[in-house]
């Protein structure tokens, strides 16, 4: 059970030594590497990592949902800095009596401060824009992007590791962090990057599986539930944190909010699309095919075939 969170909780440092009793592991990873001068954090290359790894995957699954790789990649050379500016935005917009305070600081991202919801959110309107102008559904792109979303998530958390960051309440529970700083003082905490880092990485194998089994009846149905196993686990975890953005000066996390929301919301229409018939040549990826089929006849019928 968590304990009451003490002042020790705000004096932790990037050079702490972290430690985790039940595995008997003790680290102590370099929140940064110096290249040519320059302070090269393992946040920013990490987070960079799980961009690129996301990246390939679905530009080499794009087919599978009817969207080739070369629109794919049209669109990632759009997503990639709007997110970035709508995830700093976000987070910016939360703090926001801080940020007018210090306002020289709004671009200062290398010292973080980036909200995953607020990358959602600008990716889904870049990508909205993107479909209507290659005439691809929204809700087929949305899907294949997902598993990207889900690998820059497994990854980037571990990004909040080599940052001492995105902790949680003081505990005394067996999968307890210890973070020691220089002057020997530990404090035990739940590890909520991790258990967020877990819940991602089955949720992309789950769907991921899902899939594979042609379970997929309709477009938007991978990113509803995604939607639904994500808010589930994220309004659990976020519950366990000290650093959440709150809503005002009511108390309430608004990544607990938006996650409880969203699961919800993904859970009701789920359910009512579960009560309708889907066609399987309704779904965009078989209409491609069917389009390609019927092109391959025309071909060979004009040439005698």
């Amino acid at each position: 059970m968590p304990l009451l969170l003490t002042d020790a909780l705000q004096t932790i440092q990037r050079d702490s030594v972290i430690s985790f009793p039940f595995l008997h592991l003790t680290l102590n990873p370099p929140a940064y590497f110096t290249l040519f001068g320059f302070r090269i954090y393992l946040y920013g290359v990490l987070i960079a990592l799980g961009f690129l790894l996301g990246i390939l995957y679905c530009a080499k699954h794009a087919p599978a949902f009817g969207i080739s790789s070369d629109d794919f990649y049209d669109f990632i050379l759009w997503l990639i800095p709007l997110c970035i500016l709508g995830a700093r935005l976000y987070y910016v917009l939360f703090r926001l009596d801080y940020y007018l305070v210090y306002p020289g600081e709004i671009l200062a991202i290398r010292d973080g401060g980036l909200a995953i919801y607020g990358g959602v959110i600008a990716g889904i309107a870049v990508a909205a824009a993107v479909c209507k102008m290659k005439k691809i559904p929204l809700l087929a792109l949305l899907d294949l992007t997902v598993f990207g979303l889900l690998i820059g998530q497994i990854i980037g958390r571990w990004g909040n590791f080599m940052n001492r960051e995105a902790f949680g309440a003081v505990t005394d529970s067996f999968c307890r962090m210890g973070l020691t700083d220089p002057s020997g003082h530990t404090v035990y905490v739940h590890p909520t990057f991790l258990y967020e880092s877990l819940w991602n990485l089955a949720l992309f194998v789950f769907l991921r599986v899902w899939t594979r089994q042609s379970r997929r009846r309709y477009d938007g149905q991978v990113l509803l539930l995604y939607f639904f196993c994500y808010g589930l686990g994220r309004a659990w975890i976020e519950g366990l944190r000290t650093d959440s953005l709150m809503l005002g000066g009511t108390g309430i996390r608004v990544s607990q909010l938006l996650s409880a929301v969203l699961c919800l919301g993904s859970l009701i229409i789920l359910l009512v699309q579960a009560r309708r018939a889907h066609k399987p040549e309704e779904l965009y990826v078989n209409r491609v095919r069917a389009a390609r089929a019927d092109d391959s006849h025309t071909d060979a019928d004009k040439k005698g075939l």
